[in-house]
């Protein structure tokens, strides 16, 4: 079969016998044209199975209505829910949404940023791989000022526009929580520390540790990626022989169910003999048994804010443009089931983490 010939505007023109430039305002829906004229080119462009060329009407106005967007994995919670969130309000903006997964792969996430550039997109908004540590790759956007916002895995020099949890914060109340429920031996399972992420929360579990006066051991603390697998790895060498930990503080909600159901095997009681805490508020924290306390990022104001944060970014000047800002979105403790019990410790004020350089 020979290749489908692509129908054009010139063929609207000569089937209506009208100029091209005519048609080409009816399709664009220009006041100048008649309403019964640009139906007719309408009803014309359906018939003959016109396309517009979106990629050569961006070249010539050097816009694509379209933004460009790289997350670590849409299979989980926090990212899928923040890219609806980004795809609805920027739909609402006129513009159209490019997902990209990097799979955790720097070298994807390197290959994506070119592709991306290369696809002429207006704007780039991107979370991280766990082991980003070179962020030079995003130099193109930055030296072309095509705007570019970093948000939730972020780099550790804030030199430009980033959106990002409390999670110093995040880390210091989940660790808190077990120690206010009577928690003296708290393992707590981390990301990578090449991820800002899990240095802020690490930051938080040992400031809490350190304000109730309660030890650090580094035989309490894991890090790893957090997939159920690696979470059951660990599990293994906590519970290989007693003393077991009175509390558990898991970087995401996988870990923390997958540790559940591990202590469900030993006959280990959650709350009473372990209570657990996880992060993310992933739907699945609400519905298993005992339901899982987790703390809520707010995928849905950090997917706001990034679209709000680009919109400026788009809408501004390269040269009034204020790009190296950092925003906090607020986190919160939700409390349920497997951490139950009365409070036996009195809550203290939070010491301000010191900034790192």
């Amino acid at each position: 079969m020979g290749k489908r010939s692509e129908k054009t505007i010139v063929d609207i023109a000569e089937e209506l016998q009208l100029s091209v430039s005519t048609v080409s305002r009816a399709l664009n829906d220009h006041p100048n044209i008649s309403a019964a004229t640009k139906e007719k080119v309408r009803k014309m462009a359906r018939k003959l199975g016109y396309r517009p060329n979106a990629l050569a009407a961006g070249l010539r106005n050097n816009k694509s209505k379209t933004i460009g967007l790289i997350i670590p994995r849409i299979s989980m919670f926090f990212p899928a829910a923040i890219s609806t969130v980004i795809q609805n309000k920027l739909q609402e903006h006129g513009y159209h949404l490019i997902i990209c997964q990097s799979n955790d792969s720097y070298e994807q996430e390197v290959a994506l940023v070119n592709t991306l550039y290369s696809a002429r997109v207006d704007g780039l908004a991107v979370s991280t791989t766990l082991f980003t540590t070179d962020f030079s790759h995003f130099d193109i956007f930055k030296n072309h000022h095509i705007p570019l916002v970093f948000f939730d895995r972020v780099p550790l020099e804030h030199n430009m526009k980033v959106i990002k949890g409390d999670d110093f914060r995040g880390g210091f109340t989940a660790t808190e929580h077990l120690i206010l429920k009577g928690c003296k031996d708290i393992v707590h399972i981390s990301g990578p520390l090449t991820c800002s992420l899990y240095i802020e929360r690490v930051a938080g579990y040992k400031s809490a540790l350190q304000q109730y006066k309660l030890p650090f051991k580094k035989s309490r603390i894991f890090y790893q990626e957090l997939s159920r697998e690696n979470a059951l790895r660990a599990c293994e060498q906590i519970f290989a022989r007693p003393p077991y930990p009175d509390g558990v503080f898991a970087a995401n909600d996988t870990t923390a169910i997958t540790i559940m159901e591990y202590c469900r095997q030993l006959n280990l009681r959650v709350p009473e003999d372990i209570k657990i805490v996880g992060y993310s508020n992933d739907p699945r924290s609400q519905i298993i048994t005992p339901s899982i306390t987790s703390v809520d990022q707010y995928p849905e104001m950090m997917g706001e804010r990034v679209v709000a944060a680009l919109t400026e970014l788009l809408h501004t000047p390269p040269a009034a443009q204020h790009r190296y800002s950092q925003e906090i979105i607020p986190i919160q403790l939700i409390e349920r089931a497997s951490s139950a019990g009365e409070e036996v410790v009195k809550a203290r004020p939070v010491k301000k983490q010191k900034k790192t350089k």
